[in-house]
C-alpha cells in the first residue's frame, strides 16, 4: 500500500518595506533673486508664502536648506524641475537630492 504523506503548506506573506526617502536640498547662490526662489518654492513644492520665505532665508544664511522629503523618484523630479526653472531664467539656482538617514 503506497504511503501518502502530506506536507502542511506554509503561507508565505511578502514583506513590504517602506520606500527609502530622499531630501530635496536648496543650495544658496548669490545671484538668483530671493523673490524668484520663493516663487519656485511655492510653485514646485506647494509651500505657502511664509514657508517658502523661511526656506529661502535659511538657505541664504546657512548655505543649504532641506526643502522637503519625498520618495526617490518624486524628489529627483521636483529637484530637476526647480533647477530647470532657474536655468530657464538664466539663474544658477540649484536643488539636489540625498538619501535621508
Amino acid at each position: 500500500m503506497p504511503e501518502n504523506t502530506t506536507k502542511p503548506r506554509t503561507k508565505v506573506e511578502p514583506k513590504t518595506e517602506r520606500p527609502k526617502l530622499y531630501k530635496v536640498i536648496l543650495i544658496n547662490d548669490d545671484f538668483t533673486p530671493r523673490e524668484f526662489v520663493v516663487t519656485v518654492l511655492k510653485g514646485e513644492f506647494k509651500l505657502s508664502e511664509d514657508q517658502a520665505h523661511r526656506v529661502m532665508i535659511t538657505a541664504h544664511r546657512l548655505g543649504v536648506c532641506v526643502v522637503a522629503v519625498f520618495t526617490r523618484d518624486v524628489a529627483e523630479t521636483k529637484a530637476t524641475r526647480a533647477t530647470d526653472a532657474g536655468k530657464a531664467k538664466g539663474y544658477p539656482l540649484l536643488f539636489t537630492t540625498e538619501p535621508e538617514e
